[in-house]
């Protein structure tokens, strides 16, 4: 079938996404779906920094491609062998999925699937085709997913069905923000009530991160980012205290916590706002990352206080998330009012509006944008 997809057909476009055209849209041709795939429309797409990190160079993926991992769709086909999903179930996909039987998987850990990992990587699906050509060559998967687009084909692993009844353009934000940011606070973190929380980085990650740690009982949450628009949209999130983001940060959150957090979470993606994060966390306590930095990014620590403050520094990829499980919990939070992650939702876009989020994205005037599919 023809179907409409922004495609990014060069690499290290810097800025001026919009005016250089980062993303063109083209008639591309995707394939029916195979044994152990799905076809969905997409519904909603949700404007996420790993995009962008793909068109600036930051994550070097192989072009051409279509982008877009964070959506929400409707299914409109299944391919052989699936059972469990049928025409017309509302869909999230998900851009780490499991096979369920290599050893991260076997481990309760599918964000860390070596099979997914693989074909990814390549830019393929899953099951290791490609569905997506233009002009009789092949084009790339973005993780699996390629939401940029009207419509998409998916490896049945990469889809979550939903069952609570909540709007498509609200489902997509909790496919990567939601996972990624409160799942680095309950799964990876593990925040427990009255403790003291920092978050760095207030985009839509960060955010769903605040929200998380209030939904986790957190008795102080402090923010930390440069844009006060960011540090005020925080606050009305229920953070306790905002802080700027400059040379005076860790003496300030140190300041108005007591000594530092227990807990601080790291979502914007950058060496100096991880090396902030650690610096803010009290004797010992927890650092987590869930920012994507270039891949030749290093930090420096103070080794001696890993050991002698008994501090811990960790990882978090898509939140520590097993989605099948925590989807779920998570919708049923958003209905019960704990994680209202359409506060944090500041435009709604056409798919012929793509470069102009990436651009508002990029200078920091929008938090998290939802490009919606009539």
């Amino acid at each position: 079938m023809k179907i409409t997809a922004a495609v990014l057909e060069r690499e290290n476009i810097k800025s001026d996404f919009q005016k250089n055209e980062a993303l063109r849209l083209c008639e591309v041709d995707l394939e029916s779906p195979g044994r152990g795939e799905v076809l969905i429309r997409i519904a909603a797409a949700g404007v996420c920094h790993s995009d962008l990190s793909v068109i600036n160079g930051t994550r070097p993926r192989p072009v051409p491609m279509v982008l877009g991992h964070e959506a929400s769709g409707i299914v409109e086909e299944v391919g052989p062998g699936i059972e469990d999903l049928a025409p017309g179930d509302h869909v999230v996909c998900i851009f780490a999925p499991g096979c369920g039987t290599c050893l991260p998987c076997s481990e309760g850990r599918p964000a860390l699937c070596t099979r997914a990992a693989k074909h990814h990587g390549v830019g393929e699906l899953m099951t290791g085709h490609r569905r997506l050509s233009m002009d009789g060559k092949p084009v790339h998967h973005h993780v699996g997913v390629s939401a940029f687009a009207t419509h998409a084909v998916l490896a049945r692993q990469s889809l979550v069905k939903v069952e609570a009844d909540i709007p498509t353009h609200i489902s997509a934000l909790f496919s990567c923000a939601m996972l990624t940011g409160a799942g680095a606070v309950f799964n990876t973190a593990r925040v427990t009530p009255g403790s003291k929380v920092a978050v760095v980085g207030l985009g839509g990650v960060g955010l769903s991160a605040v929200l998380g740690a209030v939904a986790a009982g957190a008795g102080q949450v402090v923010v930390i980012d440069p844009f006060q628009s960011k540090l005020d949209a925080a606050m009305e999130m229920g953070a306790t205290h905002a802080v700027a983001s400059d040379e005076h940060t860790t003496e300030a959150v140190r300041d108005v916590t007591g000594g530092g957090v227990d807990y601080a979470i790291e979502l914007a993606g950058s060496v100096k706002a991880l090396e902030t994060a650690y610096d803010c966390t009290c004797r010992g306590g927890t650092t987590v990352t869930a920012g994507l930095p270039h891949p030749d990014a290093r930090m420096s620590l103070n080794a001696l206080k890993l050991v002698a403050e008994e501090r811990s520094l960790k990882g978090s990829y898509i939140g520590s998330c097993v989605p099948q499980r925590d989807l779920p919990r998570m919708f049923s939070l958003h209905q019960q009012g704990k994680l209202p992650v359409e506060k944090m939702l500041t435009h709604r876009l056409r798919l012929d509006q793509v470069n102009l989020a990436m651009d508002q994205l990029d200078n920091g005037t929008a938090i998290r944008q939802v490009i919606e599919f009539g």
